[in-house]
């Protein structure tokens, strides 16, 4: 007959529990889940054979993470070995666990039939649901406590431990980046729709988003324009001919006449257009700066913006990492792939990577071997930047000069430097660039310890200077006391030494 153990892994600890009858459970499931939330009946089928508590919270910690590894903690191990009986005895017995990852590890370290499948789960349920009652000195209350510091410590190393740097951060900027782009578009559209009721004129001297929203929020009304806000209208459009034209536009033009609220109105509304402009600018600059932080040789081969999108189309520059030239060359273009495999056509040339400089300069029948060699590039400076440990942007220099010097070969038929040569130039390159920096932290470390040694010498001169000037207050005081009390002062010196020779004596 084979008996049947169940594993539980709580915050609490771990506990083992001894099944009765597991013949007849097994052939009657559906009365096992009915007994699943009868306490009473559900007691009778399930003995707590031992429980084991977590000593401290770190334990419990790292208990945990092995588990969902899949790897045995030594301290599961021990308890294992005390609670399940030995092989020595004739009768058989399996272990049952919620995880058969974790099953498969128990059996290879400790030799014990593991199983997950049956009636396991819904005992596991079981176990769950009544387990503050099953312990003893376990209430509902601490479990759940030691259910929820558990659960947010475990949340909590879980985003700590990020291998992926902060290319997180990029692929959030790129995503609101864009985003932005297509809400200034459409924000700007919207503002040249309202205001051209009352200066249609304006869209034809001024076409630039940015600039228009500017000028229609200095102009305001039309028939209020006049050469006094020349200057300023000069200042925006950065033309004078241009802002003539505007104010001569303005005396003739054919808009309707529009009400203060009206105006007030459109003049926010431009004011938000150019706060969201503005503020478009300041992220494309912090992304370049992160940019060259995480992947600067990607960025220095083909930009921030494109680098930046292939990291978040990949999920983390690690993916990008991991992907062959030939996904990267036609990463963004999924559709159109599997369309052309569908309908037996010519596959896509290109995808994200059609947003870089060199596909748009090379030639019609170039563009599919320029951007092919552009995919190889980019896979090996993303894994060159996802790898290395001090980055740098020699590699990224040396792959766009590649790139830059196969785009003549097409048009000229100049032979291109060989990669080993070019990849040996670059490791030099890189070691002189990564010793420099070696000797500049060396260098900022001595100084910084020359700097606090200074101070310390400081502190003590300036103690030592106090200490004199308190000594010499004391002592001028001591004197005093002694010119007036000289006789009385005198007197205990003379009585320690005879104490003194006393002891001597004895």
């Amino acid at each position: 007959m084979t008996k049947l153990f169940i594993l539980y892994e709580h915050a609490a600890g771990y506990a083992v529990f001894s099944v009765k009858e597991f013949e007849e459970i097994g052939m009657l499931l559906p009365q096992v889940e009915a007994s699943v939330t009868d306490l009473s009946r559900f007691h009778a089928i399930v003995k707590l054979v031992g429980f084991s508590p977590f000593k401290t919270a770190l334990a419990a910690l790292e208990s945990i993470n092995s588990i969902s590894e899949g790897i045995v903690p030594e301290d599961l191990k021990l308890f294992l070995d005390m609670c399940i009986p030995k092989s020595e005895k004739k009768s058989k017995y399996t272990l049952g666990v919620s995880d058969p990852k974790l099953g498969a590890s128990i059996t290879e370290a400790l030799n014990i039939k593991c199983d997950h499948t049956g009636a396991v789960p819904e005992i596991i349920r079981g176990i769950r649901f009544h387990f503050h009652h099953l312990v003893k000195g376990l209430t509902a209350q601490s479990s759940g406590v030691a259910q929820l510091g558990l659960g947010h410590s475990y949340s909590r190393a879980k985003v700590k431990f990020n291998v992926n740097r902060v290319d997180n951060m990029i692929i959030q900027s790129i995503a609101l980046l864009d985003q932005l782009d297509k809400d200034v578009n459409t924000f700007s559209m919207r503002i040249r729709e309202w205001y051209s009721y009352h200066f249609p004129e304006l869209v034809k001297i001024i076409p630039e988003n940015y600039t228009y929203a500017k000028v229609a929020k200095l102009i305001k009304d039309r028939k209020e324009l006049n050469d006094e806000k020349l200057e300023a209208l000069e200042e925006i459009v950065m033309d004078s001919g241009k802002a003539q034209a505007i104010i001569a536009a303005s005396k003739s033009s054919m808009g309707m006449d529009i009400s203060p609220v009206d105006l007030m109105n459109i003049e926010m509304f431009a004011g938000r257009v150019i706060a969201l402009a503005d503020y478009r600018k300041q992220l494309a600059e912090y992304l370049k700066t992160k940019m060259s932080g995480v992947a600067p040789n990607l960025a220095t081969l083909i930009g921030d913006q494109v680098g930046a999108r292939l990291i978040a189309h990949a999920g983390s520059l690690t993916n990008l990492a991991k992907y062959p030239a030939s996904t990267v060359q036609i990463l963004g273009a999924e559709k159109a792939l599997f369309r052309a495999l569908k309908t037996k056509g010519n596959t896509p040339k290109y995808g994200l990577l059609f947003h870089s400089t060199f596909i748009g300069r090379a030639g019609t029948k170039n563009k599919g071997r320029i951007s092919r060699y552009l995919a190889n590039k980019c896979s090996i400076a993303s894994r060159i930047d996802c790898f290395t440990d001090i980055p740098t942007t020699v590699f990224g220099e040396k792959l766009r000069q590649q790139v830059e010097d196969r785009l003549k070969f097409y048009e000229t038929g100049d032979i291109p430097k060989k990669n080993i040569d070019v990849m040996k130039e670059a490791l030099e390159e890189a070691a002189l660039v990564v010793g420099s920096l070696e000797e500049k932290t060396v260098e900022n470390e001595e100084s910084s310890k020359k700097k606090k040694k200074k101070a310390k010498k400081r502190k003590n001169e300036d103690a030592g200077e106090n200490g004199e000037v308190n000594g010499q207050a004391n002592g001028e005081e001591v004197n005093g006391k002694e010119e007036l009390n000289g006789d009385a002062e005198e007197a205990p010196p003379k009585k320690k030494k005879k104490k003194k020779s006393k002891s001597i004596t004895e």
